[in-house]
């Protein structure tokens, strides 16, 4: 089965995401096959993984987990493949080494510009939409691609942004998955502006519980989202006890998936960050349990 059909047949359609372990923290990968193993009891629609920092060259690890999500635990995987260090060579290698392995599911990303040594954008490939195109020639794949409710963090048009968007539908995308958000009328909004636009892909609303403060200051400076008054109350009630921020944090997530689900929304997509916990709070709140 690839992820499109999934749309099709239910709602809302439930996924969880997860990254591959660093090779130099010792025990992160039996950290993360105890996770896939209790996320996988909650029997989620599909499992995303994404890839390493500095793109196709990382994404070996990301083929293995989710050869493994899908062959060890019988669950659908997702892998994440960035296009903005590559080569249309460096694409087609990873291409072939998902499909050998029976990936057929891809989210198609621009992915974030190498720093530090890394590496360097390459010309091949500017915008996650002309990788999206290249891929639509294997017509064995089901296609993914990134949607951002409060407009991608370098676009400052909002209309520019739903340009790009329906050039990911046009390209061949299959489905979206939104980034995060912290509150759902932000979502509802944005998918009357896609849906007036002529976007009709269906789309999997992003949800991130709230963990600690750090975390949430890290995630608004890459992705811009913005923080209701409900969310800076509970950082503040909170600031001295880590536990009961996590806690809170979890809860208001769970409050977001029922709203979703009440709401009808085609998917929820949680970002899991290989903690088995916030999967089993969020599919405990859409009775998945």
């Amino acid at each position: 089965m690839i992820i499109s059909e999934l749309y099709r047949q239910k709602r809302p359609v439930l996924s969880f995401e997860v990254f591959p372990p660093k090779k130099e923290e010792k025990g992160s990968a039996e950290a993360l096959y105890d996770a896939l193993a209790r996320i996988s009891r909650l029997s989620p629609d599909f499992i995303s993984v994404t890839c390493g920092a500095g793109g196709v060259g990382e994404n070996s690890g990301t083929v293995d987990i989710a050869d493994r999500i899908q062959r060890r635990h019988g669950i659908l995987s997702l892998a994440h493949l960035t296009c903005i260090a590559s080569s249309r060579a460096d694409i087609e290698k990873a291409l072939a080494e998902m499909l050998e392995r029976g990936v057929k599911n891809v989210l198609a990303l621009r992915g974030d510009v190498p720093s530090g040594g890394r590496g360097a954008a390459h010309p091949d490939y500017l915008h996650a939409g002309e990788l999206i195109r290249d891929l639509r020639r294997e017509k064995a794949l089901c296609i993914g691609a990134a949607c951002y409710p409060e407009g991608h963090i370098e676009c400052e048009d909002f209309g520019a942004g739903l340009r790009h968007l329906k050039e990911k539908q046009e390209a061949g995308a299959d489905f979206l998955l939104s980034q995060l958000f912290f509150e759902n009328e932000v979502f509802f909004r944005f998918l009357e502006h896609i849906r007036a636009a002529g976007i009709t892909l269906p789309v999997s609303a992003g949800l991130m519980p709230i963990l600690s403060r750090a975390q949430i200051q890290r995630m608004i400076f890459l992705c811009g989202a913005s923080l209701p008054a409900r969310i800076i109350k509970i950082l503040h009630k909170y600031e001295h006890n880590p536990g009961d921020l996590c806690a809170a944090g979890l809860e208001y997530a769970a409050v977001q998936a029922r709203g979703l689900a009440e709401h009808g929304v085609d998917g929820i997509h949680v970002y899991a960050m290989n903690r088995p916990e916030i999967a089993e709070v969020c599919a405990a709140a859409l009775g998945r349990a």
